[in-house]
C-alpha cells in the first residue's frame, strides 16, 4: 500500500519523471497532474477531483473503459501460465488471438506483433522495402504519405507523417518517403469542386506520376486522420485512392492504430469506404491499453512474397519485436475483443456517434465559433475559426483555453497540438465505446458551459 503523500508523490514525479509532450517549465508554476484511479469513463487525480473522460485515455486508446477485472485476471493468468517466449515460436494465446482478429477482417490472413503503433508501422515499412528489392530490384521503395496524416514518433514514421510541428528538429529524415495532398473538403485546395474526393485523389495520382510509378511501392494512409484534425474522406475518395493503387501496383498500408477496434462504430474505420487494404496497422484499442501490443495484419500475397524460396537465406522478413512475444497482449486482447461483441459496442459507438455528432452540429447552430463539425462514431472533431466566412482558424491557445474550461467543469477532451503552424484548431472528443446517453449529454452541456465563458472572457 502506498503510504506516501500526495505532495511526496507530486516531488517525486517532477523530480524524476520526464512527461510526454511537455515543456517542464510549466511545473515551475504549476503541478503535474497525476492520475490516481479509474471507472467506466470516470477518472480521479490524487487530489481527488473527478473528471469525465472524453478522451479514452488521453490518446483514443481505452475503448472498453476503465476498471475491466476481467482483462486484469485474463492478463494475469497468462503471466502466471507463461509470461513470455520469443516470437520465433508461437504460444496458444498468440495464434488463438490471431485467428480471431483475422475473422474481423476478411481478405486479410497474416498477424506480426510488436508492442506499439510506430513499431508496428515500421514493420510494415520493412515489408515494403523488402518486397521492392525481391521483386523489383529495389526500385518499387518509395512510399507515399498523406499531408496531415501521423503514423508514429520514430524517425522512420516521423519521416512518413505530414505535420510539420511534430517533424521540426528531428531531421534528416529517411530517405523514400514522399507526401502528397491532403484531403479535409474544409480546406480545399482547390476551392469549390463538384467531386472533391475525386479531385483529392486525383492529387495523389499526380504524385505517383511525378514520382514515377515503377518507384512508388506503397501508400500509408489514416481512414480517417486522427491527430491531424479529425479528418474523414470525402464521398468517392477512398475507393479512387484504391483504384489508382491498383493501377500503379502500389500497396495500400491502412494505419488504423487510432480507429480500429471499434472506435469508428465498426470493427475497422477502412470497412465503411469498401476498399481491401494490403496491410493494416494497429494499436492503442486492441487491448484497450490493458496491455502493450500492436499488429501488422497483412494479406497472404504479402506474407508469400517474404516467404516465397526457403533457399534464400535473406529472403525472408528478418525482424524481430522484443515484447512481441509477451502473451499479456495477446491475452488482453482476447477479452477485449470479448468485451466488444458481448456488449453490442461496435453498435453503441455507431449509435452513439450519431447522437453526439446531432449534438454538436447543435452547438455549432449556437456558437459561431465552431465553423466545422467532423468525425464518424466515436471519433469527433470540432475545428474553430475566428470567422466562418473566411474559416481563419483560431490561434492554438484558443483551443488550449477551452480544454482548460472544460478541465474545470471536470470533463476532459483532446485538441491538436503541436502539429501545425497554423491548424491546432480542432477539438477532440473519443470516449470509451460505452459511453450513455446521459454521459453524452453531460459532455455537451459542459462544452455549452465553456463555450459561453470563452466568449465572454
Amino acid at each position: 500500500m502506498n503510504t506516501m503523500t500526495n505532495e511526496q508523490i507530486v516531488d517525486l514525479d517532477k523530480g524524476t519523471v520526464w512527461h510526454h509532450l511537455t515543456q517542464h517549465a510549466v511545473f515551475d508554476t504549476q503541478d503535474p497532474q497525476i492520475m490516481d484511479h479509474a471507472e467506466g469513463l470516470d477518472i480521479w487525480d490524487i487530489k481527488g477531483n473527478h473528471y469525465l473522460d472524453a478522451t479514452s485515455g488521453g490518446v483514443w486508446c481505452v475503448n472498453v473503459g476503465y476498471g475491466r477485472t476481467s482483462i486484469a485476471d485474463a492478463v494475469r493468468d497468462q503471466l502466471v501460465k507463461l509470461n513470455y517466449f520469443a516470437g520465433s515460436a508461437g504460444t496458444p494465446v498468440a495464434a488463438q488471438f490471431a485467428a480471431k482478429l483475422l475473422d474481423k477482417m476478411p481478405g486479410m490472413s497474416r498477424v506480426y506483433y510488436s508492442s506499439s503503433g510506430s513499431e508496428a508501422n515500421e514493420k510494415a515499412y520493412k515489408m515494403v522495402r523488402q518486397i521492392a528489392h525481391k521483386k523489383y530490384g529495389g526500385k518499387k521503395h518509395k512510399i507515399l504519405y498523406r499531408e496531415r496524416d501521423y503514423h508514429g514518433t520514430t524517425i522512420g514514421c516521423l519521416s512518413s507523417t505530414g505535420q510539420e510541428q511534430r517533424k521540426a528538429q528531428y531531421g534528416p529524415f529517411v530517405p523514400g518517403f514522399v507526401e502528397f495532398p491532403h484531403c479535409c473538403e474544409y480546406r480545399s485546395q482547390y476551392g469549390e469542386v463538384e467531386n472533391y474526393g475525386i479531385r483529392a485523389a486525383q492529387a495523389f495520382e499526380e504524385v505517383i506520376l511525378r514520382e514515377g510509378p515503377d518507384s512508388v511501392g506503397a501508400v500509408v494512409i489514416e481512414p480517417i486522420t486522427a491527430g491531424g484534425g479529425v479528418i474523414t474522406p470525402p464521398v468517392g475518395y477512398l475507393k479512387e485512392v484504391e483504384r489508382i493503387c491498383r493501377k500503379y501496383d502500389i500497396l495500400i498500408h491502412v494505419d488504423e492504430v487510432v480507429c480500429g477496434l471499434g472506435r469508428t462504430g465498426a470493427w475497422f474505420g477502412y470497412q465503411h469506404y469498401g476498399i481491401q487494404p494490403d496491410i493494416v496497422t494497429m494499436a492503442k484499442g486492441v487491448a484497450s491499453s490493458y496491455a502493450a501490443i500492436s499488429c501488422t495484419v497483412t494479406t497472404e500475397e504479402v506474407f508469400t512474397l517474404l516467404n516465397d524460396d526457403p533457399a534464400d537465406t535473406e529472403g525472408f522478413f528478418r525482424d524481430i519485436s522484443t515484447f512481441g512475444g509477451c502473451t499479456a497482449g495477446p491475452a488482453a486482447a482476447i477479452e477485449n475483443m470479448r468485451i466488444i461483441e458481448q456488449e453490442n459496442l461496435i453498435e453503441n459507438a455507431a449509435h452513439m456517434g450519431e447522437y453526439l455528432f446531432a449534438k454538436l452540429e447543435e452547438l455549432k447552430a449556437r456558437f459561431p465559433i465552431i465553423g466545422d463539425v467532423r468525425g464518424k462514431g466515436l471519433f469527433l472533431g470540432i475545428e474553430l475559426v475566428k470567422n466562418r466566412e473566411t474559416r481563419e482558424p483560431v490561434h492554438e491557445s484558443i483551443t488550449a483555453k477551452m480544454a482548460g474550461l472544460c478541465m474545470q467543469q471536470g470533463l476532459i477532451i483532446g485538441r491538436t497540438n503541436r502539429s501545425f503552424k497554423e491548424y491546432n484548431n480542432t477539438l477532440c472528443l473519443s470516449p470509451a465505446l460505452t459511453i450513455t446517453q446521459q454521459q453524452a449529454d453531460i459532455i455537451v452541456e459542459k462544452l455549452a458551459v465553456a463555450f459561453s465563458r470563452l466568449d465572454k472572457s
